[in-house]
């Protein structure tokens, strides 16, 4: 058995395809796009049909509406940059509890600053609580930045109709869709959202290339400022070769778009009834809430999390840990405590993510490996009684977060 890897949502292969449309750009088309001889107009020609093949993939109304970064991360701190410059006097941006680290850690700077930061909360599925952001809402909000798709659990929020009600108070609404487009249909030109980030390398594309949607007529202040690139809106010499990347696989995405609505939930369907059939105390995040089709997150309690991984590693099975274990600290992820999961439960998560690449019998090897690596992991696990695991433990070592 090959080595599977059910790691897409950290990062997904590059498509051979993708790649073949990026050399050229890596060898002979080597020319500065804003350069007016000939050795510019392969580059110039390049970048706007990039440019309107990310449009088509997002449901943009405007090819202009696509703005290139180096990635999400700054897509997303140029449009929290932009909203508080543009409105200094506003001190409030509403977000949720469990976003990406490139949103919270602006917002940190942010609250640092004398900013009001409210962290939406999610219940113990995931889903946010609309009747408490419409509470939020008010005309001191400079920006509500929320994820579509959660990438640890893969919730979906309800977007567009959060979008809907900061235009009732005409708030901004930034969206970070990195989990979500290439995965899930998006039409952006029926919907409030003003701006959106999104990478490539999500979709089959390169790394270090993203991008920044900015509705029409959205006020903007950029946040690099230089040249005149991306219609003033982003300076700095663009990666042609990237932005081919990011392009060819927006179209690529946008073909493949039913095999991920249908093919690989499937599959993500068969990975979870098949673990969860075999391991006792197994629980699925999220489970119940709209979730992206590729993305499964399953905490099996009374073990950790580091120590599924590490075994599974050595029968040639990649994934990831809910936990921030994995970087060396021993508390759950920001978004197992937000989600109020049990502490026991919490250290022991790991998500799944599939791809288009993903293949059944991966999936069967998965279902195969892993109650056998679980077992293994419990009979070690002080918390663990074979058989009758609360008797193990008492409430009082079984913390919640909230």
């Amino acid at each position: 058995m090959k080595p599977v890897y059910l790691d897409n949502n950290a990062t997904t292969r590059l498509d051979p395809m993708v790649l073949e449309a990026m050399m050229p750009y890596l060898t002979e088309h080597y020319g500065n796009p804003s350069s007016i001889h000939d050795f510019g107009g392969p580059g110039r020609v390049a970048l706007a049909r990039a440019r309107a093949q990310l449009a088509t993939l997002l449901g943009a109304s405007y090819e202009s509406e696509i703005v290139f970064t180096s990635c999400a991360t700054e897509a997303t701190s140029t449009a929290i940059h932009s909203a508080v410059t543009l409105a200094p006097e506003k001190k409030e941006i509403i977000t949720t509890a469990v976003e990406h680290p490139a949103t919270l850690a602006v917002c940190e700077n942010l609250e640092r600053m004398g900013y009001t930061i409210h962290r939406l909360a999610v219940n113990e599925q995931g889903a946010l609580d609309l009747e408490q952001y419409r509470a939020l809402l008010n005309p001191n909000v400079a920006l509500v930045t929320v994820m579509w798709a959660n990438n640890e659990t893969g919730v979906v929020f309800p977007v567009p109709e959060m979008a809907e009600m900061a235009h009732e108070q005409d708030i901004l609404f930034h969206c970070d869709a990195v989990q979500f487009v290439g995965k899930c249909p998006i039409s952006l030109a029926n919907t409030a959202i003003d701006m959106l980030s999104c990478s490539g390398h999500k979709f089959h594309g390169p790394k270090g290339i993203g991008a920044l949607y900015i509705r029409r007529n959205t006020r903007f202040r950029p946040f690099l400022r230089g040249g005149h690139q991306e219609r003033g809106r982003r300076a700095g010499t663009e990666n042609i070769a990237g932005i081919v990347g990011m392009g060819a696989a927006s179209e690529l995405a946008d073909i493949h778009m039913p095999m991920m609505q249908s093919g690989i939930e499937a599959l993500r369907s068969r990975l979870e009834q098949g673990l969860v059939a075999q391991i006792p105390h197994a629980l699925v995040m999220g489970q119940g809430q709209p979730r992206t089709p590729n993305t499964l997150n399953i905490a099996f309690e009374f073990i950790e999390g580091e120590a599924i991984l590490l075994l599974m590693n050595q029968v040639g099975i990649a994934a990831s840990s809910g936990s921030a274990c994995t970087s060396g600290s021993l508390e759950p992820s920001h978004v197992m405590r937000a989600m109020s999961i049990p502490y026991t439960a919490a250290h022991g998560s790991i998500r799944f993510s599939l791809s288009r690449y993903t293949r059944e019998k991966e999936i069967d090897y998965v279902i195969e490996q892993l109650p056998a690596i679980v077992s293994r992991l419990r009979t070690l696990s002080p918390y663990w009684q074979e058989g009758k695991p609360e008797a193990a433990i008492t409430q009082d070592f079984l913390p919640t977060y909230g």
